[in-house]
């Protein structure tokens, strides 16, 4: 091979590995034999693919290039130019969804003992990201969307340096030789891919490409900046991959790979590579079409009895599914798996219940994805065809702290939708978990506030569609494995584009958290999403319901409870007890004020979400609150349109939404 000096050639059938000294070329067609270095969930499969995450939900991945590299010539020289070559690959068991990628890495170590997973990819954790003393170069291949490294969408390529957001990134693509024009791909489609990483120097230039796997190197790269890596790297450095997984089942594999220095990487043959595993499940062999036909009597019995068996099952697992819904197809669970995932919904396997249905935690095999399940009753097909339209685009937005709706199934008079399993439960089980028992730090509660807030904004401002929640409460808020805040429960959810009104609609929601134009008018808007977090905030700070039931209890209504202690200059008086004053006075405050300014009853007074956040980031100073802007009382407002608030709690809900409310 031109690009290499006098080499060890080692054949392994199909999986061939080329090393020499020197510039350090290697080549791997497929990983068979080889002494790569692995950790956590990578290993290497009987095929000689390099497995770097196995579906398992939030975990991660590493393998590197056993010995390191000497990018310099000498310790204080320049680093000098590389080429990288790889081709990967990215598999879901459902929904061809994701999560969180892959990325090429030159690091210091191979230690990424304290990296997270989940949009981290394995590379750093929430302290180190972004530090200078990190010396990491990496080439992200990213499937989901996270604000937080301000990423551009849910399928692009990003370039890092000490962190995870990126210092440039582009739509994952390529550029077409012969027209010019940029041709998309999807990271996610299950299809092998190339990818090409080259630094330069002399001109501190690094360019990275993809491409289709049979498709030569494009001559235009995808992604080009200068950055000086001198600056970066240490020496020496190892270099390798790093992959993580979040809640969804996702396979990331790596098929071949090579590497030169101050040369181009040698070109990988793909026809030598492993080849990825089949996609999806393993299509079920049907027992009806593997009998031959027999002319016995005992044949015939037999395939009667194998008749009527198979009828019994296949009428324990009848659904509902009708030609419109062909379009919503992998988002469509059979009710059969669902049915095996919980268990047949077994009580043990009950997460809770509610005016809106019981939620069952479940186990979907083969990729044993932990999900929640949601039974809803629905007694008419009025509004069905629109509702389900509405929840598979949901199951489209990708936030960090909005739980993952992944799709539905429906049967006789049931609707199931199935989301992102959370392990923690929901945070009003840590807000009223009783007097002497603290278990929810103030830290934690505003971590969790603006969570919610940034989720809010993100489906109020940042998505294709204007995305108005409609029921937001404590109970909705949903805690993950590392215990971020995650906004759950979108079957009550409207949709409308951008520039357009909101529809009037049926009251829907849980009385408490209702704004009072939506008690009387019945048209919900986004500023009705910021009543009901105003509402939020003061439950979560002050530990009290929205709506005390005792009516001897002088708290009654908390928003004016609150209002109250405003008035009086006692406004921190209200804060949670069993904080037991450990909390920072300022956040509580500025919480505090910030929720009575949400939910005043004048949509006018309230601010949008994306004022919420510079709030809360200490970005914008709050207003002042004012007595004459503040002179009003929710409890009399609802007496007003003829509530009684002291009346139970009642969650108008996703059934009416069903039946025409949508």
């Amino acid at each position: 091979m031109k690009f290499f000096h006098p080499c060890i050639l080692l054949t392994m059938g199909l999986h061939l590995v080329s090393i020499t000294t020197g510039d350090n070329p290697f080549l791997y067609l497929g990983f068979t034999g080889t002494n790569i270095s692995v950790d956590e969930t990578a290993s290497i499969t009987t095929n000689g693919l390099l497995e770097l995450t196995n579906g398992m939900a939030n975990r991660k991945g590493h393998a590197f290039f056993p010995s390191p590299l000497h990018f310099r010539k000498s310790p204080t020289g320049m680093v000098q130019s590389f080429s990288v070559n790889f081709v990967f690959g990215i598999r879901s068991s459902y929904l061809n969804i994701t999560q969180h990628g892959l990325a090429f890495v030159v690091a210091p170590s191979k230690n990424f003992s304290d990296a997270f997973a989940n949009e981290y990819l394995g590379l750093t954790n929430t302290l180190k990201n972004g530090n200078p003393i990190n010396h990491i170069f990496a080439v992200e291949l990213d499937t989901c969307l996270n604000i937080e490294f301000k990423d551009i969408d849910a399928n692009h390529v990003g370039i890092d340096i000490n962190g995870l957001s990126s210092i440039q990134s582009y739509y994952a693509g390529y550029y077409d030789d012969r027209s010019g024009s940029f041709k998309n791909l999807s990271l996610s489609s299950g299809e092998a891919m190339q990818a090409w990483v080259d630094y330069c120097a002399e001109t501190k230039e690094i360019n990275v490409t993809i491409s289709p796997l049979e498709m030569d190197k494009p001559i235009k790269p995808l992604i080009s900046v200068t950055s000086d890596l001198s600056t970066v790297l240490q020496e020496p450095s190892y270099i390798g991959f790093s992959s993580s997984t979040g809640s969804i089942n996702s396979h990331h594999y790596v098929l071949g790979w090579s590497f030169s220095m101050n040369r181009p990487a040698p070109k990988i043959d793909i026809k030598k590579l492993p080849k990825l595993p089949p996609k999806g499940q393993k299509p079920q062999l049907k027992l009806l079409e593997i009998i031959l036909p027999v002319a016995t009597l005992t044949s015939i019995i037999c395939m009667g009895c194998v008749i009527i068996l198979f009828l019994r099952n296949r009428m324990r697992y009848t659904e509902l599914k009708e030609d419109w819904e062909v379009e919503f197809g992998p988002h469509r669970f059979s009710y059969k798996d669902l049915y095996h995932a919980t268990e047949g919904f077994k009580n043990k396997n009950l997460l809770g219940a509610g005016g809106f249905g019981e939620v069952y935690k479940g186990v979907l095999p083969p990729s044993n994805l932990d999900v929640a399940v949601k039974r809803v009753t629905h007694e008419s097909r009025q509004g069905i065809k629109e509702f389900i339209a509405e929840v598979v685009s949901i199951g489209r937005i990708r936030h960090r702290n909005l739980v993952q709706l992944l799709g539905y199934c429906r049967r006789k008079g049931e609707l199931l939708l199935v989301y992102d399993y959370m392990p923690n439960g929901s945070l009003d089980n840590y807000l009223y978990c009783g007097n002497d028992k603290l278990t929810m730090r103030w830290a934690q509660r505003f971590w969790i506030i603006k969570g919610i807030a940034s989720g809010l904004l993100y489906i109020h401002k940042k998505w294709e569609k204007v995305v108005i929640h409609r029921d937001i409460k404590a109970s909705n808020v949903l805690l993950d494995s590392e215990m971020n805040g995650r906004l759950g429960d979108f079957g009550l959810a409207r949709l409308y584009d951008h520039g357009t009104d909101a529809p009037t609609t049926r009251v829907v929601g849980t009385m408490g958290y209702l704004a009072p134009e939506l008690v009387s008018t019945g048209k919900a808007s986004p500023l009705t999403d910021v009543f009901a977090f105003g509402i939020f905030l003061l439950e979560v700070t002050c530990g009290k319901r929205p709506v005390n039931h005792n009516i001897e209890d002088n708290e009654g209504v908390l928003v004016d409870w609150v209002l109250e202690h405003w008035r009086k200059g006692s406004l921190t008086e209200t804060v949670d007890t069993r904080l037991q004053g450990g909390y920072n006075v300022d956040e509580a405050s500025l919480v505090l004020k910030l929720g009575l300014l949400c939910s005043h009853p004048f949509t006018n007074m309230r601010p949008n979400m994306q004022q919420v956040m510079l709030y809360l980031d200490c970005d914008l100073p709050l207003p002042e609150l004012k007595n004459t802007d503040m002179s009003y009382s929710l409890l009399s407002l609802m007496q007003n349109e003829g509530f009684d608030p002291y009346t139970q709690s009642i969650s108008i809900g996703t059934i009416s939404g069903i039946s025409g409310g949508r």
